[in-house]
């Protein structure tokens, strides 16, 4: 057994190697002392550890002296995100902005003139029809279906809009073809979209589109009932907290390759 290993077989190398990796948990640069102190080992060790992953690339050296991880790093973690799916990837974000808004959260994609939900996390049951994974529902009278729509060309959306003529779903639904187009275009320019009403009475919702490395992959949206505040103001919570979700979800939808 070498020096370097333990009585059970760890590499003690390897064990130092990864805690200076972890050392750097946020984008400032850091002296060889403040990766000993964090990483809890001889400053000495630190400073051999900080010159290998220089020389591999894993970290850069500033004029002081001061180090920070390079995009390279991103290639530990390639293996495991590349084998996720769309919901893997999706969910724990779902689960931490429902318990932040206090509302239920879901992820729907676009087939056809139908969103489908891939992923949800609920906080309320605040709709009659009960939404699980592979629930369908019409795009245009939903706030993630306009935003998936909106992704597609006007003409590609026109399409869809023409081959599912909307009908009614409430009395405050959008049927007409002209205004959808409108609100579709409303809703490229803004980067969201909202609903109340339009699917059910009482249920307001809004959304915003998530990205892989092809485009608008799916969307993310918050419902909730419009018992609670105003739309203006639920606007003014919620939009913010889904849009650091979404900009999170992308970072890893793109890492994954989705």
């Amino acid at each position: 057994m070498s020096e370097n290993e333990s009585a059970g077989g760890t590499v003690q190398s390897l064990v130092r190697g990864l805690a200076v990796l972890r050392a750097f948990d946020g984008p400032e640069a850091l002296s060889a002392a403040d990766v000993a102190r964090r990483a809890e080992i001889p400053r000495a060790a630190a400073a051999r550890f900080l010159r290998t992953l220089a020389e591999l690339g894993y970290v850069r050296a500033d004029a002081n002296g001061r180090f920070q991880l390079t995009p390279r790093v991103l290639e530990f973690g390639n293996g495991y995100l590349s084998g996720l799916s769309l919901p893997e990837i999706v969910q724990p974000h779902l689960d931490d902005l429902s318990h932040r808004v206090g509302e239920s959260a879901s992820v729907a994609v676009l087939d056809g003139a139908d969103i489908v939900y891939v992923a949800r996390a609920a906080a309320r049951r605040i709709m009659s029809v009960h939404i699980t994974i592979g629930t369908r529902l019409p795009a245009y009278a939903t706030s993630m279906g306009r935003v998936l729509l909106a992704a597609l060309s006007p003409d590609e959306a026109q399409s869809v809009l023409r081959a599912t003529p909307a009908a009614p779903l409430t009395d405050l639904t959008t049927v007409d073809p002209g205004d959808l187009v409108r609100i579709l275009a409303e809703t490229r320019t803004n980067g969201f979209a909202e609903v109340e009403g339009e699917l059910e009475e009482g249920v307001r919702s809004f959304a915003v589109p998530l990205h892989g490395r092809a485009g608008t992959v799916a969307a993310l949206n918050v419902s909730m009932s419009t018992a609670r505040g105003t739309q203006a103001e639920a606007r003014e919570r919620l939009l913010p907290e889904l849009r650091i979700t979404a900009a999170a979800i992308d970072a890893e939808l793109v890492a994954s390759g989705v």
